[in-house]
């Protein structure tokens, strides 16, 4: 089970996770309450390169940014991963250098179903129209289920160390993905980061 903790703007809640056991995580780079600097990026990307490995891989995420701004960052940073949670067709992915995770809302486009087709990995977030995620709403846990009989895929969208381990059970994901289900008042905390990877991790195991 891939488990991804997104939106982090801390140094301290990166390597929360990191020792947590998180296997993927999320820097914002796109307008946001959650989005980091450059240098906030760089200074989080730095320390967890110096763990101790198993460590997490760091990804970046960005909606609607042209292809070689997104490699600029990602070189800059040292980015492992790139997130594409706009409305990003094949073709403006086609420059990317770093591996792509795109973000899907279920929504019936033909973009979407593009990416369905091309075999791309696959995250399924909330549809919550004029938002591109982060808003704590639930993604559709049975039409996700089906797209995962036919797809690997991480399911993101409401997740909370509560549901963590029922949304696994119903939907049997390649992994999941949190934000605003690890945070109070908007801002991360230490023990949900902890509850949440230690729910999806017992989870897998059951």
């Amino acid at each position: 089970m891939i488990i991804k903790i997104c939106g982090l703007r801390t140094l301290e809640h990166a390597l929360v996770a990191a020792e947590a056991g998180a296997d993927l995580i999320g820097l914002v780079f796109a307008p946001s309450r959650r989005q980091v600097s450059l240098a906030e990026a760089r200074a989080i990307a730095a320390a967890v390169r110096g763990l101790p490995a198993p460590r997490p891989q760091i990804v970046g995420l960005f909606v609607n940014t042209p292809a070689f701004e997104i490699n600029a960052v990602a070189d800059s940073v040292g980015l492992d991963l790139v997130q594409l949670s706009g409305d990003e067709s094949l073709v403006d992915a086609a420059g990317i250098t770093r591996q792509i995770i795109k973000s899907i809302r279920m929504d019936g486009s033909a973009r979407e179903a593009a990416w369905i087709s091309a075999g791309a990995r696959l995250l399924v977030d909330a549809h919550v129209p004029g938002a591109y995620g982060g808003t704590g709403a639930r993604a559709d846990w049975p039409q996700a289920a089906g797209l995962a009989r036919c797809a690997p895929l991480i399911l993101a969208g409401g997740l909370d160390p509560m549901n963590v381990a029922e949304a696994i059970a119903q939907v049997r994901p390649q992994g999941v993905d949190v934000s605003s289900g690890v945070e109070e008042g908007g801002v991360k905390r230490a023990a949900l980061i902890r509850a949440f990877v230690a729910a999806a991790r017992t989870a897998t195991t059951l």
